[in-house]
């Protein structure tokens, strides 16, 4: 298949050719036994679409969902490409500061919320000039009652794969959060990529327990390119994810789920019989706990590697054989390369920072032509960000951010190879590497690990540890042990907290 080709126009229009011939199918099944077929979600799409359409949403203009995982919800993100409006997924664990934020920058037409949240917001929406109807959980609310009365039929207009899809804010941890624009053809290439890369078929069913304002791309569109099932949890409770498995054929999750799966006792081979595919990413994984995956289930993790503005970028191969310390190779169409402080590339095995040219990239970011302009190279190359090294067969190993590299006493020190020696020592549950300021090394390394219960750990002895394998500017000059490490809402370690927290030890001591 022509990916390209494929991922012109409007991008419902674009999903809409890949529904299977039988629209009885289910599309989605919640944990409450409410099931959508295809034939519904078209008609239903169709409803929230003229709904859009008489609430004065039109192309380009913003909808808003600060909302619980429901079938109602991935339906509005879909009305709302039916119309050529822009959706804007806002995640539920967010503060009301950074909610308020979020709805100023991008000023949205239309806000659906959580019942709850809707006499905070309202106050905002009349300030704003912009509806608000709610929606919870199990598809109660006053969209679903505005809806009833639309028509089943909408013609969805032809659109360009160039045109707006969705704006997706980035997590902030440098500043305050920039709004990237992801188009059509982004949003639908990067999905039929997926599908073809994961074989996925119209007889596969997803698992799908990742939070609604992360779960639509990468999760929810390559099951819907291809025309297969999704089984909603509202949020991973790891009793029942285990529950659902045996009717299942894949899960998608980020490595502290399947570290809490290997802590269940029903997590078993008998249980994953039924299984085709578990995929992680979004965080490093470690090896032992993919080592030990294997050995509980029979399966292989499938590791991939993304972020937001350019949605999943590389991922491994059914057929390849699967390494914790990679994610893969770029989807078809997308070209990646590893690059010096110049921007010329590095040879295979050297480390430098990753940039990725897609057939479809993001559009940039909201009102900040400078960020955006910043982002690329006059090439067309986007800058990640990340550190990471290609080997000869062109695997991705992604490093950690650029942000979290630490220069001490002039030497690059990449944090995910000190946090690898870390996790493997004998009771640590999982480890961060940060630099804080040091008066003689301009940055010292800092281990911070948070370890199992009961477990004989000594700072000194990681240390010593360490340094057989390490070099000694590597191995870190203060070990410290937390009961538990900040995360944010998709589980990875909130390092920009911890560096806060730890940013004076090495601080003179005020006389």
């Amino acid at each position: 298949m022509d990916l390209v080709a494929a991922s012109q126009g409007n991008a419902y229009a674009a999903f809409r050719a890949r529904f299977p011939q039988d629209l009885s199918r289910t599309f989605i099944e919640s944990l409450d036994g409410r099931r959508v077929s295809y034939a519904a979600l078209e008609e239903t799409t169709a409803r929230l679409a003229n709904l859009l359409r008489s609430l004065g949403v039109g192309p380009g203009d913003r909808v808003a969902g600060l909302l619980d995982k429901s079938p109602e919800g991935i339906m509005l993100y879909l009305a709302a490409c039916r119309t050529g409006a822009v959706y804007l997924p806002i995640h539920v664990d967010l503060t009301a500061s950074e909610v308020d934020y979020i709805l100023s920058d991008a000023e949205p037409s239309l806000l659906v919320c959580r019942p709850e949240l809707a006499a905070r917001l309202q106050a905002r929406a009349d300030v704003g000039g912009r509806h608000l109807l709610t929606l919870d959980a199990r598809g109660r609310g006053t969209l679903v009652a505005a809806m009833g009365e639309q028509p089943a039929e909408f013609a969805t207009p032809p659109g360009r794969a160039e045109d707006p899809n969705a704006i997706v804010y980035t997590s902030g941890t440098t500043g305050r959060p920039k709004g990237a624009i992801m188009t059509n053809g982004l949003v639908v290439w990067n999905a039929l990529a997926l599908a073809e890369r994961w074989r996925i078929t119209a007889d596969d069913v997803l698992l799908h327990a990742n939070p609604m304002a992360f779960g639509l791309f990468g999760t929810t569109t390559p099951v819907l390119a291809a025309g297969g099932s999704l089984r909603l949890l509202p949020k991973l409770q790891v009793d029942d994810v285990v529950a659902a498995l045996p009717g299942v054929t894949m899960f998608s999750g980020v490595p502290t789920y399947y570290a809490r799966l290997l802590k269940h006792p029903g997590f078993t081979q008998a249980c994953c019989a039924g299984m085709r595919l578990f995929v992680t990413g979004s965080a490093p994984m470690r090896a032992d706990l993919f080592d030990a995956f294997a050995d509980r289930t029979g399966h292989q993790l499938l590791d991939r590697y993304g972020m937001t503005e350019a949605l999943i970028i590389t991922s491994m191969s059914l057929d390849a054989p699967r390494r914790p310390d990679t994610s893969g190779t770029p989807l078809t169409g997308c070209e990646l390369r590893v690059v010096d402080e110049a921007g010329d590339p590095v040879p295979a095995g050297h480390v430098g920072m990753i940039e990725l040219r897609q057939p479809f990239p993001f559009a940039g970011y909201w009102r900040a032509p400078e960020k955006t302009r910043d982002a690329f190279r006059p090439e067309g190359w986007f800058i990640t960000g990340d550190f990471g090294r290609l080997d000869e067969d062109g695997n991705l190993s992604v490093l950690g951010r650029g942000v979290d590299l630490i220069i001490s006493g002039g030497l690059n020190v990449y944090p995910k190879e000190v946090e690898t020696g870390l996790n493997a020592l004998p009771g640590v549950a999982e480890s961060a590497v940060i630099g804080v300021p040091h008066p003689d090394f301009g940055e010292a390394v800092v281990a911070v690990v948070q370890l199992e219960p009961g477990a004989d750990f000594s700072p000194a002895g990681a240390q010593a540890a360490l340094s057989r394998d390490l070099a000694r500017y590597k191995v870190p000059k203060h070990v410290a042990v937390v009961p538990d490490m900040p995360r944010n809402t998709l589980g990875k370690i909130q390092k920009a907290l911890l560096k806060t927290q730890f940013r004076d030890l090495f601080a003179p001591a005020v006389p």
